[in-house]
């Protein structure tokens, strides 16, 4: 793991313009993890990073659904929400598997709750890390991860 950027932001505002910019500085067949508690951010990020590919779309967290699509922007996003999976075999056995082959990968994958489905990220990767500084503050912690972990 290598860290690229670590940043602490003051506002769910700001939180969001730090997705939109990294979003602005990636093409499709790149998968990010998301990584912190509940209510850290990570939901906040991907709506700045929607945003910033240009799409409009409503983004909500895919709690209930498992996976969301926005397909109006630069590129497609593929939000994923892996809270409620039990272990990774859930995961593969909805299909999952073929979101994380960089080769045929049409747009950018987002995971929350990667810990869940440890093992279906076998590619390379950038990992977000948002923690809670406070009630407003969060630390932001974007690493290049290798395949697997």
């Amino acid at each position: 793991m290598e860290n690229i950027l670590s940043i602490v932001t003051k506002s769910e505002n700001e939180t969001m313009l730090v997705g939109e910019k990294l979003a602005k500085s990636v093409g499709k067949g790149v998968v990010f993890t998301l990584v912190g508690d509940l209510g850290s951010g990570k939901t906040h990020f991907v709506k700045g990073f929607v945003k910033g590919l240009g799409s409009t779309e409503l983004v909500t967290s895919p709690t209930f659904t498992l996976l969301n699509v926005y397909e109006n922007g630069r590129v497609p996003v593929y939000h994923f929400d892996m809270y409620r999976l039990e272990n990774l075999s859930e995961a593969q056995e909805l299909g999952f598997d073929e979101y994380f082959d960089l080769k045929s990968l049409d747009g950018i994958v987002l995971v929350e709750w990667p810990e869940k489905v440890k093992g279906l990220i076998k590619c390379p990767h950038i990992q977000i890390s948002i923690t809670r500084q406070g009630d407003n503050d969060r630390k932001i912690i974007v690493s290049s991860m290798g395949g697997g972990e």
